[in-house]
């Protein structure tokens, strides 16, 4: 039974079988073909079984495997490597087809390619996933034939292997090496100049030439009867929280990742850079009840208890309860702290009804509200217009675009931060936000 279910037909024995079958056709008319005809039939029957005995002849004549990572990064592109080994003693040609996850959609994919004897191919596809949570690959199957062609012999390896899809920690990784390179402009973000003395004292030292003459302490001086000088270093262990909103208004999709899975990616890489700057980063998320809350520490190695909790955040369809969140932070969030609120708002109307909730927060605690862009609509707005229905959908976008502006107006009026931002660019726009509070001396 293993053995017919290992073996396949090439598509070289159907055209010879559909010659044969010519061939005795025309034998009807052409009687000498009918003979010739014959020894072709046992010809052939003669090769398909020598061609099965030497696939089959050796027990294990393909090896392969699939390399796979023990986590995959959401939204990038992640290698995966393919290693298929030839134990025949001859060169053999070989089909790869891997059982990718079905949350790809992806059912054509094929590796084809010869192997010579007792060697090995390697080779590596990418896959792009734009959804957190469990990918199942099946089996990576190999079918291998002979010069001849006439028969495939399957081999399967690698059943069911499973791969977590988690927040994009090759985006961190990037943020993180650029950071330590000082090379953060590459990707925008702004060196901001500091405004006054946002740090932290320090001690009082010795006058040195390049001193800062507007740090003498003159009561020392006098003291000590030479020029004395405060000493600062940058404030750290400043408490930093990012809120996620996972209520339907994050569902919405942009370039295949929803909102939510931009604000997840968002929060990873800030929080890194925030620890990294000796800052303490907490997180929670909420819709109609807080979930996944995480005080604040400053641990480096709190990074990986903030990446497996917004591996399990998913969008909930229900709107999401901004009393109950201030609620909850105010219970729970005593000190004053950068809240980074992570949602959207698609009129002013909406905005309005939670901005006494947002007034609120922002009473106690630095709230930084960030949102979203449409940029589907900006495409429609620059459209040249052809017809009637065109300029009323225009014009239509351009007032939801300018809802948007006026959105920001309106929380900067009641002193609260605000970021506007496009999904992609969403993490630069954050951590620009975060290093302009920290400059300023805001928090």
């Amino acid at each position: 039974m293993k053995f017919i279910k290992s073996l396949y037909l090439s598509s070289r024995v159907f055209y010879i079988l559909t010659g044969i079958s010519i061939l005795f056709l025309l034998s009807y008319w052409f009687t000498g073909l009918y003979p010739l005809t014959w020894l072709l039939v046992w010809g052939f029957i003669i090769i398909f079984l020598f061609d099965v005995v030497v696939l089959y002849n050796t027990k294990n004549g393909i090896e392969a495997s699939r390399l796979l990572p023990d986590k995959f990064s959401n939204s990038d592109f992640n290698v995966v490597p393919v290693r298929v080994k030839n134990n025949y003693s001859f060169n053999t040609y070989v089909e790869i087809i891997d059982e990718i996850p079905v949350q790809f959609q992806k059912r054509d994919f094929l590796k084809t390619g010869s192997i010579p004897s007792k060697s090995i191919l390697d080779f590596e596809y990418s896959l792009r996933p734009v959804h957190r949570g469990e990918y199942i690959f099946g089996s990576l199957h190999v079918y291998t034939l002979t010069i001849i062609g006439l028969v495939k012999r399957r081999y399967s390896f690698d059943k069911s292997a499973t791969v977590k899809v988690y927040p994009s920690f090759i985006q961190m990784k990037k943020y993180d090496f650029l950071a330590i390179d000082n090379k953060l402009t590459q990707i925008g973000l702004k060196k901001i100049r500091r405004i006054g003395h946002t740090m932290e004292f320090e001690q009082i030292k010795e006058y040195v030439i390049g001193d800062d003459v507007r740090t003498i302490n003159w009561k020392a001086t006098a003291k000590h009867g030479n020029l004395m000088i405060n000493q600062f270093q940058d404030e750290k262990s400043q408490p930093i929280y990012s809120v996620i909103d996972a209520s339907r208004v994050m569902k919405i999709p942009f370039n295949g990742l929803s909102l939510l899975d931009y604000a997840v990616n968002s929060t990873l890489a800030f929080s890194n850079i925030a620890l990294k700057k000796h800052d303490k980063v907490g997180m929670l998320s909420f819709s109609n009840t807080v979930n996944n809350f995480l005080p604040d520490s400053g641990k480096k190695t709190y990074i990986n208890n903030i990446s497996e909790t917004l591996y399990n955040i998913k969008t909930q369809f229900l709107d999401s309860d901004f009393g109950l969140l201030y609620a909850h932070i105010k219970r729970q969030i005593t000190h004053r702290s950068l809240l980074l609120l992570y949602t959207n708002f698609e009129h002013i109307s909406s905005l309005k009804r939670q901005l006494p909730f947002l007034q609120a927060l922002a009473k106690k605690h630095l709230l930084v509200v960030i949102f979203f862009e449409n940029t589907e609509l900006n495409q429609l707005i620059t459209k040249n217009t052809e017809d009637l229905q065109t300029i009323y959908d225009q014009t239509i976008a351009q007032q939801f675009a300018y809802d948007k502006k006026v959105m920001v107006k309106e929380l900067q009026k009641h002193g609260i931060q605000t970021v506007l931002t496009t999904p992609e660019n969403l993490t630069v726009n954050t951590i620009n936000k975060y290093l302009e509070i920290k400059a300023r001396g805001l928090l």
